[in-house]
């Protein structure tokens, strides 16, 4: 999954015959998991037509500041289309265009969108060798830059004059790489590795039986796609889960046992800079394990031992991590949370309640009390668990 899945972009497709390559464009940001939408010059669409574009897009190609539908004229709103965007890329920027965005002149639904824009803006040059090179062009792009706006450069190939020279707009492939890289410098927890533990473990009583629990694992891979989204190479340590994850930032390392869940976290704990550790480990495993299907009788006794606690460990190796554990209570919650907070030398606690309702596994929604190393409290309504892996990062970069 790329850092632009579920991202609006707004797409502005202006008259150059680089116009061509904003269906592959189109296609590209469809593939990353974006959700796209274009907007053309009128003379534009002599390049490209609205058609190619929505077909690929999914969506209607607005170029006028009003559509006709049978008598009735529906006004394109270019504001809220602005507010929709999270990214608006304008591919390809003609020396035209350009020259308007730097002046402020607003003579079509594309400038006047741009205007209106509070987010990011990229624009991507497109035009011939000594128009590229042209002093007014040059001082245009720069000042584009000053207004905050990101150039992808132009690239040196062959020109649509026959010329070979700077001036070609940048290959699809290569402009969205440029706009992920930007996006990621910009991320608060870029450079940073984040080391995520999901799930349940099981421990094994026979080859088919084991001990286990209810963990569905959902809330640490939220955790893992918002640590992504972040910016965070991510390491999640996983016990048996029906939940997926498909981020290019998030390595996937699966467990059974909590033997093996130590193993594999203490493999990856030196190297990193922030650990959250949500899974539902287990504290108890069989002292033998049978070698063949235990058979049905009247009694089974399993002697049991304590697994190894992970968390604990990791708070007396820790050296500069930051370190996030979980605890989920049903009696004395918050003096429950706050020991193991200290006793396992946490930087944060994040508490649940199994007596809140929508709390708890298997559950969509979770309610959640953060606690800091200074024993702050801070309590949340009941959220969705992707808003709640927010809220805790939030707590954390605080904190960083």
């Amino acid at each position: 999954m790329s850092v632009l899945s579920g991202k609006n972009i707004l797409l502005g497709v202006t008259a150059g015959i680089a116009a061509y390559k904003s269906t592959y464009l189109v296609r590209l940001f469809i593939k990353a998991g974006a959700h796209v939408k274009v907007i053309m010059t009128p003379a534009s669409k002599d390049f490209v037509t609205p058609l190619t574009l929505s077909t690929l897009s999914k969506n209607p190609v607005h170029s006028a500041f009003y559509t006709k539908e049978d008598e009735n004229e529906l006004w394109n709103n270019h504001v809220d289309l602005a507010l929709w965007a999270d990214y608006m890329i304008i591919a390809p920027a003609t020396a035209n265009t350009l020259s308007k965005m730097t002046n402020g002149t607003c003579d079509n639904l594309l400038l006047a969108t741009y205007l209106s824009a509070k987010c990011k803006v990229f624009f991507a040059p497109a035009m011939d060798l000594d128009m590229y090179k042209h002093t007014s062009t040059l001082k245009n792009l720069k000042k584009l830059e000053s207004y905050g706006n990101i150039m992808i450069p132009a690239e040196s190939g062959e020109l649509a004059s026959g010329l070979h020279g700077e001036g070609r707009m940048a290959e699809p492939e290569n402009m969205v790489s440029f706009i992920e890289k930007e996006i990621l410098s910009g991320l608060p927890l870029k450079d940073k590795q984040v080391l995520i533990t999901a799930g349940p473990t099981y421990e094994a009583i026979d080859p088919v039986r084991f001990i286990g629990n209810h963990s569905s694992g959902k809330m640490g891979f939220e955790l893992a796609k918002e640590a992504a989204n972040l910016g965070a190479d991510v390491i999640l340590v996983s016990g048996p889960s029906n939940e997926n994850v498909n981020h290019s930032l998030i390595k996937r390392v699966d467990v059974v046992s909590a033997a093996q869940m130590y193993t594999a976290v203490h493999q990856y704990f030196n190297d990193c800079n922030i650990a959250i550790l949500s899974a539902a480990v287990a504290d108890f495993r069989p002292v033998s394990i049978a070698s063949g299907k235990i058979k049905k009788k009247n009694g089974l006794t399993i002697e049991l031992a304590q697994t190894k606690d992970i968390l604990a460990s990791l708070g007396e190796e820790k050296k500069d991590q930051f370190l996030v554990g979980f605890a989920l209570e049903t009696d004395n919650e918050l003096e429950n949370a706050k020991g193991k907070l200290q006793r396992k030398n946490l930087d944060l606690i994040v508490l649940n309640s199994l007596n809140d309702k929508g709390a708890g596994f298997k559950k969509a929604t979770n309610k959640v009390t953060i606690i800091d190393a200074e024993e702050q409290c801070f309590e949340f309504e009941l959220k969705s668990k992707t808003e709640v892996a927010k809220d805790i990062f939030n707590e954390i970069i605080k904190r960083l």
